[in-house]
């Protein structure tokens, strides 16, 4: 079975053909299973429809590509931990003990129409592997919803809040 926590990057070439994507045309994402992981694979359109494959894709959705954002002209100040920054560095880490936080925070991030989540998956554990897509970024980001009970939810969010603000460190 694949990992619970990925981050995968949104592609800026085709995966068949190679092309570079234009700004704002369609797309398809497809995650696929690979050996202890997941592999992200972006298509034009045409490109998925005339694929012949023998797999099965785990995810599959539609999109527009967005070119990303030209690098900052000078360095920016040191920021405080954001939602973002704190999920992206707990997947990272793959601890298992720290599945509730990054749930939360992806729901955080999901409500705050950073990330778009665009498949749901049962787990094994029980759970279900969310499959967000981050709006500004392509990033992909594969998050087991624990089926966290709401006797646990006010410690959690204390949790978060502590990481958030830097008075409890990982």
């Amino acid at each position: 079975m694949a990992q619970e926590w990925n981050i995968r990057p949104r592609g800026h070439v085709c995966s068949v053909c190679a092309q570079p994507f234009a700004d704002e045309t369609p797309c398809v994402s497809v995650l696929r299973e690979a050996e202890n992981t997941y592999e992200r694979l972006d298509y034009h359109p045409v490109c998925w429809q005339e694929l012949v494959r023998d797999w099965e894709p785990f995810s599959i959705w539609e999109g527009v590509y967005e070119a990303p954002p030209p690098p900052p002209e000078k360095d920016e100040p040191l920021k405080k931990e954001t939602a973002e920054s704190l999920l992206r560095r707990l997947i990272t880490l793959e601890d298992p003990a720290m599945q509730n936080v990054m749930y939360v925070l992806a729901v955080m991030l999901e409500r705050g129409k950073q990330l778009v989540e665009r498949d749901a998956k049962p787990h094994e554990s029980g759970g279900i592997l969310r499959v967000y897509e981050h709006k500004k970024s392509g990033d992909t980001f594969v998050v087991l919803d624990p089926r966290l009970r709401l006797d646990r939810l006010d410690e959690v969010q204390q949790q978060v809040v502590a990481l958030l603000s830097g008075t409890q460190h990982l």
